[in-house]
């Protein structure tokens, strides 16, 4: 039996692998990625490697063995079919009789588009009978930690959610969910509303921010036209920043407050504060 990570050296699934590392056998852990070079670090600490890509359902066959657990951890190419690409992993891991399958989807609640991909996925996932565990991970802390440069240079935090919450967390509160559900037990057949535990608006974050720089940032309310036009004038391909102008039109409706409390239940311990992320990302 080995705990299998797809995208295993993206930020999250390197989050996961670290994690799992520190709770099982290097040995029991595969590694699945599309560039073996990348993954030269884990193959180091004894983890097993495979190569696949989401693109090529060819390269799962004969991956997984019965009884594996494995985690997918979706896809971020969002001008793909992403729901086919997923399919493939779970055509693979069905075929094998793995013991369980998890999938990092997007909260219940949301409704915009960003959504779409992984509510089909979820279809698929209780249409093929394996057994299974939904995380459902809300906005992570670092959507906004890691894009830092352009508010501290004009002192604005632009967006589209006008008074709307946010329950994030930190990556790494989603990778110790995940890691929970890979090591523990009982958790086939459930969904889990993951989330932080405090909402926090924009001018919330903003003033936070102020707090910790000592400079003057505000908050300014957009449209999610002019959001779009903003993030494509920063590099963004059009479509994807769409996507993103509709995840804050959702914020604005609260679709992004997750009060379930199931991130700290599985992870044991509160979920990081978004101050403490904003600190770490100002001392890099």
């Amino acid at each position: 039996m080995s705990i299998v990570v797809t995208g295993a050296t993206g930020k999250l699934g390197r989050l996961v692998v670290s994690q799992l590392l520190e709770k099982v056998p290097a040995g029991q852990i595969t590694a699945v990625v599309r560039d073996r070079a990348r993954a030269a670090g884990l193959a180091d600490r004894g983890v097993r490697l495979a190569v696949a890509d989401y693109n090529a359902p060819e390269t799962f066959d004969g991956l997984f063995a019965p009884g594996d657990k494995v985690l997918l951890i979706s896809g971020n190419e969002f001008d793909k079919d992403r729901v086919g690409q997923h399919k493939a992993v779970l055509d693979a891991a069905k075929a094998a009789g793995v013991a369980l399958f998890a999938y990092t989807s997007a909260p219940g609640s949301l409704t915009a588009a960003l959504a779409d991909d992984h509510r089909g996925t979820e279809e698929a996932i209780l249409a093929s009978g394996v057994p299974y565990v939904l995380l459902r991970n809300g906005w992570y802390h670092e959507n906004y930690t890691e894009q830092l440069a352009p508010v501290l240079e004009h002192g604005v935090v632009a967006a589209a959610a006008g008074e709307g919450r946010v329950s994030s967390a930190a990556r790494a509160d989603y990778a110790a969910a995940a890691v929970a559900v890979l090591t523990g037990e009982g958790h086939e057949r459930r969904t889990y509303e993951l989330g932080g535990d405090e909402a926090w608006s924009f001018a919330e974050y903003a003033a936070e921010l102020s707090r910790q720089t000592g400079k003057e940032i505000v908050y300014r309310p957009v449209s999610p036209d002019e959001l779009t036009g903003i993030l494509t004038g920063a590099g963004l391909p059009e479509p994807f920043a769409a996507v993103l102008a509709g995840v804050d039109a959702s914020i604005a409706k609260g679709e992004l407050v997750v009060g379930s409390g199931d991130l700290s239940r599985l992870t044991g311990r509160p979920a990081t504060p978004l101050a403490e992320s904003i600190a770490d990302a100002l001392a890099r």
